[in-house]
């Protein structure tokens, strides 16, 4: 796939993360979610920190600081705001076609920047379900987008289970929409929330 398609599905996925945090209610945050031992303040920083603030430093083939790891970005009172406008500057840094050249350390390994930046789509797409399904909301992607996604996670699976980062796959029609295929291989239920998975 070409850098610049999945740029746009990039920014397509950001900008629907970025509606869905708009959407999460402050009073909910301590609330279970379906994903192991995270409540939706977890969820919603996890997400928060590696899809946009780990989105950019990948770009910029920086670590990300320990305040950031650290931080509750759900403390701050606008939150969703805040994380729209990283998210922004996250996409605009993957603007340089320079970026995706070469790999990107990621400290015990090194990755291609092309595939790291779609791996890291795959996060903004997954876990945007996780909190919008949370949160009695919907996560849309186009078709293409989708794809996308449902590639990561076929080629990526076995390795996101070693680290327990999925669970094992649900059983969806063969015919069924490619996120709701990607979502049932990450060992979500795209029907019915999800499983045991983070």
């Amino acid at each position: 796939m070409k850098h610049d398609e999945t740029h746009q599905y990039l920014s397509e996925c950001a900008a629907e993360a970025a509606r869905v945090a708009r959407g999460v209610p402050a009073a909910r945050l301590t609330e279970p979610t379906h994903c192991t031992d995270w409540d939706l303040r977890a969820l919603v920083n996890h997400w928060v920190l590696y899809t946009s603030h780990g989105l950019e430093h990948r770009a910029l083939r920086k670590e990300l600081p320990a305040d950031l790891v650290a931080r509750d970005f759900t403390a701050e009172p606008d939150w969703a705001g805040a994380y729209a406008a990283q998210l922004d500057r996250a996409v605009a840094a993957w603007s340089d076609p320079a970026v995706w050249e070469g790999e990107v350390d990621l400290g015990l390994a090194a990755l291609p920047a092309a595939e790291l930046a779609s791996m890291i789509l795959k996060e903004i797409a997954v876990h945007g379900w996780d909190v919008a399904v949370s949160t009695g909301q919907a996560f849309h992607v186009s078709d293409g987008a989708a794809r996308l996604v449902l590639d990561v996670v076929e080629r990526h699976g076995d390795l996101y289970r070693q680290y327990d980062g999925f669970a094992a796959p649900v059983p969806v029609p063969d015919d069924a929409p490619a996120f709701e295929r990607a979502l049932a291989a990450s060992g979500r239920d795209p029907r019915q929330g999800a499983p045991d998975h983070r």
